[in-house]
């Protein structure tokens, strides 16, 4: 039901818009800002615009390696510190927090976030987490300390290492008792997902994030390449490389899941047959699970009062259940994944792989959005002339880290969340669209096509001036109206908060001023355009007059 519209999104907006943005970068061999300046003074907005939005994941992104370093600090501990629960203060018992959730969520939201109860009460700025953002924000620096030279062999390791692991963590998976339940779980169509708007949205965003259509990076890296390069041909195998690479995740990421599902099932199930057989004295291998639901009946029948006393501390163990309650987002990377990871053999040898994959495609990621920002300053004469490039780059890195303290307070997780929900979804739709736009029908087909055969002696094929002109823009502009109408319909904006007392999540309404924020957060960037374009109108006006 998902991959359906993933691969519409693909062809119709992922390779179009990647050939797009790598031919401007390529052409006009500027940054973002530069770039769309030189097709239309008017856009110089658009180029703004993405250099916010990746300002923004710079800000928060960061923070999910600071994460990945807190785990791979205590995955050399044996026992790992997320396989039981720790003892309380008086050594009597374990921790009640962690006895009402599971040890793995006990880690998560108590020892690595030390999460407050709602986003009010902000709490202090948690020292061991800002030390790892320090470290994390120091490992991105030296990466792009030198540049673009620099930058492109430290994409060697980042971009080839996380494949090593998957593959060994494949071969785990598939190896894993329960691991085809989640195959099948899958790999089964869910057909009426597309009639659900969402499943459009998040294919859109999916395709939009993983290929980085609209950050500015791709013009960035792309400005660099040689005026000949086929950029066309590397559309195409960057877009197919990502979305295998897609799939090839989901089947190691499923069979993991489908292993834990079904060692909670078997756990549960466990519990089920172990208190029915203490309770009812019953004979040692009479009660299985192939046959607990029939001596269920015939307990329920033959002994009612017992059966009904006891039946409030019976589970209703369920393995479709289990693998229903699917996780997205940090709660896969951090919960669901150790939560398998401790129930392996040599767990400490599996985890040390697994968060340094997770550093690996982080630091990488982050290697663009940082690009993204520093091609568009070191641009600038101004700027450029007055400090050197490392200068720039340690002030990017400072600034960043400095804002990012937000996210390693108690509160800091609802921040995150915040920015990763509202920073830049809306506002790569809009850049997108006016870029689609702006090539088609303000520098016009014709001319772009002209630049494309001069650079590489290959004018683009119908489909992509298909793609350009009328599906990309029309499918974009129907997610936007998606988009708005399901935020409308939603009503009042609202966030799942940790609940100590329950052991889960609860949901909660945003406060005023964080409605506030993200209204600021969607308008910073999207306003960008049009007072770019009046910016610029003004200028032109007043030279005219002068």
């Amino acid at each position: 039901g998902f991959l359906i519209p993933y691969f519409i999104m693909l062809i119709a907006e992922g390779m179009p818009l990647l050939y797009l943005e790598l031919a401007v970068g390529q052409r006009m061999r500027k940054g973002s800002i530069g770039a769309w300046k030189i097709i239309s003074p008017y856009l110089c907005g658009v180029g703004v615009a993405s250099v916010v939005v990746s300002f923004f994941l710079s800000m928060y992104y960061n923070v999910i390696n600071a994460w990945a370093f807190w785990y791979l600090f205590h995955s050399f501990q044996d026992p790992l510190p997320w396989a039981t629960c720790p003892l309380n203060s008086n050594r009597t018992g374990y921790e009640e927090e962690c006895e009402t959730t599971s040890s793995t969520q006990y880690f998560w939201y108590r020892q690595t976030l030390n999460i407050s109860p709602s986003l009010e009460a902000s709490g202090g700025v948690q020292w061991e987490q800002a030390l790892c953002l320090t470290l994390a924000w120091l490992v991105v620096y030296l990466c792009i300390l030198r540049g673009t030279e620099s930058t492109g062999k430290v994409v060697y390791v980042t971009a080839s290492l996380p494949y090593c692991v998957l593959i060994v963590y494949l071969i785990r998976g598939l190896t894993l008792h329960g691991a085809v339940n989640g195959l099948i779980y899958m790999f089964t169509p869910k057909l009426e997902q597309l009639s659900n708007p969402k499943a459009w949205i998040s294919a859109a965003t999916q395709i939009f994030f993983s290929l980085g259509l609209g950050f500015g990076s791709l013009i960035a890296f792309a400005s660099y390449n040689e005026p000949s390069n086929n950029c066309e041909r590397h559309a195409i195998i960057v877009s197919l490389i990502n979305s295998a690479t897609s799939i090839f995740a989901s089947i190691v990421t499923f069979s993991i899941y489908g292993f834990k599902a079904t060692f909670n099932y078997e756990s549960c199930l466990n519990k089920v047959i172990l208190l029915l057989m203490n309770t009812f004295d019953l004979e040692e291998g009479s009660l299985t699970a192939d046959n607990l639901s029939e001596m269920k009946d015939y307990l329920m029948a033959t002994h009612p009062q017992e059966y009904a006393h006891l039946s409030p501390q019976l589970k209703n163990c369920s393995l479709e259940a289990e693998l229903d309650t699917a996780v997205q987002g940090t709660g896969l990377a951090f919960i669901v994944y150790s939560e398998a990871i401790k129930n392996m053999e040599v767990p400490q040898l599996y985890s040390v792989l697994y968060f340094i994959m997770l550093l690996m495609l982080g630091i990488g990621s982050m290697l663009g959005n940082t690009a993204a920002i520093l091609t568009p300053l070191t641009d600038s004469r101004t700027i450029a002339t007055r400090f050197s490039k490392e200068v720039i780059s340690g002030a990017v890195c400072f600034i960043n880290c400095v804002i990012g303290l937000i996210f390693t307070m108690e509160a800091g997780s609802y921040w995150f969340d915040i920015f990763n929900d509202y920073a830049a979804t809306l506002s790569l739709l809009l850049i997108v669209l006016v870029e689609t736009i702006a090539v088609c029908y303000i520098y016009g087909i014709r001319r772009f096509e002209k630049d494309l055969y001069t650079m590489t002696g290959r004018k683009p094929n119908w489909y992509w001036k298909l793609m350009w002109a009328f599906a990309s823009p029309l499918l974009i502009i129907s997610l936007f109206i998606f988009y708005l109408s399901d935020y409308i319909l939603t009503g009042t904006l609202q966030y799942q908060a940790w609940d100590a007392t329950q052991g889960q999540l609860v949901t909660k309404d945003y406060p005023g001023y964080a409605l506030a924020m993200i209204g600021l957060l969607v308008a910073s960037s999207t306003t960008c355009i049009p007072l770019g374009a009046l910016v610029t109108f003004i200028r032109k006006r007043l030279k005219r007059e002068s």
